[in-house]
């Protein structure tokens, strides 16, 4: 397959590409490894209905330049299955995808979790490998850092948000922020946002939005997505389009559920001075280069979000350790990492005079071509 059909860089392709099947299930998945230059292949683990490999390898590459920019020792990996995390045979087509990738799980790719699964599908892949190194992100009973539940992403992509403000001059306290997507990543960067004395005033799920200059009440908000899920907004009161969220007007955006979702018609239209990008690939490179054209700061997905990532590192390092993973010191190292990617990105990119994105992406693909150097993968890199 070439690599142009996977909006990657011209010079090198994905290291691997592995799609399996399985009749008795109707499973259908892929693995894609990126790039493992730097360390094995690590990425979450997605399950949707529209799930394609071009996807999956947009988010293979996006890793590996999430492993680099954080300067952790990993390379770019994503897996997907091909179905409805809602269906009820889910449990049989995780099972079967897990044992079709047994001989690339866990010594060249360990399953973590994205968009469609959770702690509880984590456990299903160890059972079935029988290997506690096949997954991170496991129930805090089976010794794992449970993501979802701590709001690891999130968190990070508010640390990222305060720092990115602080570099260009906008005060946190008070600033108005639109968050598209109120899942886990969505309302854990809400909660710790309001934390930080920010001001939530539009939050959207698939089933709508809820819209208020001086402010929504977050805490109720979370409490009603307990009970009622994405039918939260609905139960806040007055609902609107989800369009409305992105739409409003706000200090800071935040596109925290799919990809593409802020296109060129948003960006030269949005009140915003700054764009966080808390889910992955959520900007179109026609927004972006409108974005920086309008001065409006981006924090690029694979630095905003990679809160989750500097989790799954502590889970890698302690998947066969029988002491469970402290929270506090993730979060502290989260913290700590986020905020200095953030600044370093708008520092950045102000002194080369390029959009966050491409000031991003030249720090983690320098770090990345340096390790294909050391490794004698030259004619791989040029």
């Amino acid at each position: 397959m070439p690599a142009d059909m996977f909006d990657l860089i011209d010079d090198w392709g994905p290291e691997k590409v592995v799609c399996v099947s399985d009749r008795k299930t109707g499973m259908r998945g892929v693995l894609v490894i990126d790039n493992s230059a730097r360390g094995m292949g690590k990425g979450g683990t997605r399950m949707s209905p529209t799930l394609t490999v071009r996807e999956v390898a947009r988010l293979a590459r996006t890793m590996t330049w999430k492993w680099a920019a954080v300067d952790l020792f990993h390379g770019g990996a994503k897996a997907g299955i091909l179905g409805d995390p809602g269906a009820p045979d889910k449990e049989a087509v995780l099972r079967a995808f897990a044992r079709a990738l047994a001989n690339e799980v866990p010594r060249e790719y360990v399953f973590g979790l994205d968009m469609g699964l959770s702690e509880k599908d984590a456990a299903v892949f160890v059972d079935e490998l029988g290997d506690r190194g096949a997954a991170v992100g496991l129930p805090r009973a089976l010794g794992g850092l449970p993501y979802d539940e701590l709001g690891v992403t999130g968190y990070g992509v508010a640390e990222a948000a305060d720092a990115a403000a602080r570099a260009i001059d906008l005060p946190i306290v008070g600033a108005r922020v639109a968050i598209q997507g109120f899942g886990a990543v969505g309302q854990a960067a809400a909660e710790r946002l309001v934390e930080l004395g920010a001001v939530i005033t539009a939050v959207s799920t698939a089933n709508g939005a809820v819209v208020d200059r001086g402010g929504l009440d977050v805490a109720r908000l979370v409490a009603l997505r307990a009970e009622h899920g994405d039918r939260c907004v609905h139960a806040y009161g007055s609902p609107v389009d989800a369009d409305q969220a992105l739409m409003t007007d706000a200090q800071i955006l935040v596109p925290a559920a799919r990809e593409d979702m802020i296109d060129k018609d948003l960006a030269k239209t949005t009140s915003a001075v700054l764009v966080v990008e808390g889910a992955n690939l959520p900007t179109t490179p026609a927004a972006r280069a409108i974005l920086h054209e309008r001065g409006v700061v981006v924090v690029p997905d694979f630095i905003a979000n990679a809160g989750g990532t500097i989790a799954a590192a502590h889970s890698m390092d302690a998947r066969y350790s029988p002491f469970p993973v402290v929270p506090d010191a993730v979060f502290a190292m989260i913290s700590a990492k986020m905020r200095e990617n953030a600044e370093t990105v708008v520092r950045e990119s102000r002194r080369l005079g390029l959009a966050t994105h491409l000031a991003a992406r030249a720090i983690a693909e320098d770090r990345v071509r340096r390790a294909m150097r050391l490794r004698g993968q030259v004619s791989a890199v040029g």
